[in-house]
């Protein structure tokens, strides 16, 4: 299903969001002015609801900005935790029988190359993403079965017991880390929080224009930063477009160290 504040490009939102605020401030203004003779209380009950309104706004931006600082963060968490489930199970991969390691080695150093790409893949290449999800999925049956295999032969839980444990685990965040990046902040929340400033910016107008002057430049400086804060609530809430994106400096380390080391080499220790 098109999610439309996910799918099309945040600029564009938010630059139609700044442009229906800039309206409804006009609209207000005008109201307000064709209004202004008889108003006696207006004024007064006018601030009353504005303060109210951006009460209601600062409350709204707010919860909707740590709803999708908490999904950033989630999904960099999932990044560090699948890297050292495929470190895990890198190093386990010497426990298992004579003959087994370097090619299951060889296997996880392939996984982890598509997982790596498929993180810095965009939004904009839906297809390239099935494709590489797709191959991870084949790979990760493909330890399967050799962890199965392992068993058969050296059935011992400090040997292939460890490594399926380790590769159970790596196939779990592997799950959760994909899960992550389709999880969003509800569209119905961002449509009222959308609703909510075109609202609050119209009653700003219709107080300035009761008052009997144009909105001020702060006024207008509080518009922007408003679109602004939006702006970068979406942004956050984007995990494969947008100039915030999760670091996946773990990964990548983890694709020099293993790489780095050569395939018939032995650690020292396994975790």
């Amino acid at each position: 299903m098109k999610e439309i504040m996910y799918d099309y490009n945040s600029v564009l939102i938010v630059s139609a969001l700044f442009i229906c605020m800039l309206f409804a401030m006009e609209i207000g203004f005008r109201s307000g002015r064709r209004k202004q003779a008889s108003a006696t209380e207006a004024i007064t009950q006018a601030n009353a609801v504005l303060a109210a309104m951006l009460g209601l706004l600062a409350l709204l931006l707010a919860f909707t900005f740590s709803a999708a600082l908490q999904r950033y963060e989630n999904r960099s968490e999932t990044v560090v935790a699948e890297a050292n489930a495929i470190g895990t199970t890198y190093l386990r991969a010497r426990l298992l029988p004579k003959g087994m390691p370097d090619e299951v080695q060889k296997l996880l150093r392939q996984y982890l190359d598509v997982r790596i790409q498929d993180g810095r893949v965009d939004a904009t290449e839906p297809e390239l993403h099935e494709s590489l999800l797709h191959q991870a999925k084949l790979m990760e049956a493909q330890l399967w079965s050799r962890a199965v295999k392992a068993a058969e032969l050296d059935p011992g839980p400090a040997t292939s017991g460890l490594f399926l444990q380790s590769l159970n685990e790596l196939i779990d965040t592997s799950s959760t880390r994909d899960a992550s990046l389709d999880r969003h902040v509800p569209e119905i929340v961002l449509f009222l929080m959308f609703a909510t400033i075109v609202m609050t910016t119209g009653t700003l107008g219709y107080a300035s224009g009761i008052a009997g002057h144009r909105v001020t430049l702060a006024a207008f400086v509080l518009v922007t930063l408003i679109a602004l804060v939006v702006y970068l609530i979406l942004d956050l809430d984007r995990p494969r477009r947008g100039a915030i994106q999760v670091n996946h400096e773990s990964m990548l380390s983890l694709q020099q160290t293993i790489g780095a080391a050569q395939p018939g080499s032995q650690p020292d220790a396994a975790r």
